[in-house]
C-alpha cells in the first residue's frame, strides 16, 4: 500500500512557498499577512492555531494573532472582523471554529471580506465553487485534491464516494471532485447517516473519502481491493488518535491511503498558506 504522506508533502509545499514569499516580499516590500482570530480557551483550537502560526512563520508569512476572551460580545467580534477587513497589511482572515456558545459563527463568516476569506467559507466563495469559478476553496478538501495531484492519483472517470456531508469537508469536496480536470471529473456519491446500504455504496468506490467523525467506521469489508482511501477523521480514543478508517485492517486492501495523524491534517494547513499567498497576489495586483 502506498502511504500518502501529508506531512512530508506539506513540508515540500511550505518550502516552495517560502521561496515564493521571499520573492514577493522583495517585489512589494512586505510579506503576505494572515490574521487568525481565536475566541475563548478551547484546547484543540489553541493547538490548531499554534500549528498554523508555526507554519506561517516557516513560510515567511506574517501571522497576526487575535486571541480574545470567550465572553466577547457578538458586536465586539464583528467590529474586529470589520477592522481586519480594512487593514491593508492583512491579506487573509481566519476565524477559528467552533466559537463559544452565544456567538453567531455564520454571521461572522459572512462578514469576512470574500477577498480575504482564505478558509473558503464565505457564501460567495462557496457559490463560486458550485459554479466552477475561481475563488478560495475550503482548506481541507482543497488540500486533499492537492495531495492527490502530488501523488499522481487522477480521479477522472473514477467513482468517488464521500462519506460525510459537512459544509467544511463533505459538500465542498464533492463539488471539487465533480469539476473539470484529471484530478476531478469523478462520478460522485455522497453518503451520510441516512444512506441506505452505505457499506455497498462505499464498496463500489475507486476513491473513498471518509469524513464522518466516527473512529474506525470504514472497515476492510467495506472497501474494494485497490481502492484509494482518504481518511479525514481525527478521533481521540483510549488508544490515541485514530481516523474514520480502520487503518490496520485496510493496509492489505487499499492501494493507497492517508495515515492519521500525518495525512490530511498537515495538508489543510498547507492549503491555508497557499490561499493566503493567493489572497496577497490578488490584493496587491
Amino acid at each position: 500500500m502506498n502511504i500518502l504522506n501529508g506531512k512530508e508533502t506539506a513540508l515540500t509545499i511550505r518550502g516552495e512557498l517560502k521561496i515564493e514569499v521571499d520573492s514577493l516580499k522583495e517585489q512589494y516590500g512586505r510579506a503576505p499577512g494572515l490574521a487568525v482570530i481565536l475566541v475563548g480557551e478551547d484546547p484543540a483550537s489553541e493547538v490548531y492555531v499554534r500549528n498554523k502560526k508555526i507554519a506561517c512563520e516557516k513560510s515567511g508569512i506574517v501571522s497576526f494573532a487575535h486571541h480574545i476572551d470567550g465572553g466577547v460580545s457578538q458586536q465586539e467580534l464583528e467590529d474586529l472582523i470589520n477592522k481586519l477587513n480594512g487593514d491593508d497589511s492583512v491579506d487573509g482572515i481566519l476565524l477559528q471554529l467552533p466559537l463559544p456558545k452565544g456567538l453567531n459563527s455564520q454571521r461572522c463568516l459572512e462578514l469576512i471580506d470574500p477577498a480575504k476569506d482564505v478558509d473558503g467559507f464565505h457564501p460567495m466563495n462557496v457559490g463560486k465553487l458550485m459554479l466552477g469559478l475561481p475563488g478560495f476553496r475550503s482548506c481541507t478538501p482543497a488540500g486533499i485534491m492537492t495531495l492527490l495531484e502530488r501523488y499522481n492519483l487522477p480521479t477522472s472517470g473514477k467513482k468517488a464516494v464521500v462519506v460525510g456531508r459537512s459544509n467544511i469537508v463533505g459538500k465542498p469536496l464533492a463539488m471539487m471532485l465533480m469539476q473539470y480536470g484529471d484530478f476531478a471529473n469523478a462520478t460522485v456519491t455522497v453518503c451520510h447517516s441516512r444512506t441506505a446500504n452505505l457499506a455497498e455504496e462505499v464498496k463500489s468506490a475507486d476513491f473513498v473519502f471518509a469524513a464522518i467523525g466516527m473512529p474506525k467506521f470504514i472497515t476492510r469489508d467495506m472497501v474494494k481491493p485497490g481502492a484509494v482511501v482518504i481518511d479525514v477523521g481525527i478521533n481521540r480514543t483510549d488508544e490515541g488518535l485514530v481516523g474514520d478508517c480502520d487503518y490496520a485492517g485496510l493496509e492489505d486492501v487499499a492501494s493507497a491511503m492517508t495515515p492519521v495523524p500525518g495525512g490530511v491534517g498537515p495538508m489543510t494547513i498547507a492549503q491555508l498558506l497557499i490561499n493566503t499567498v493567493q489572497a496577497f497576489r490578488e490584493h496587491v495586483a
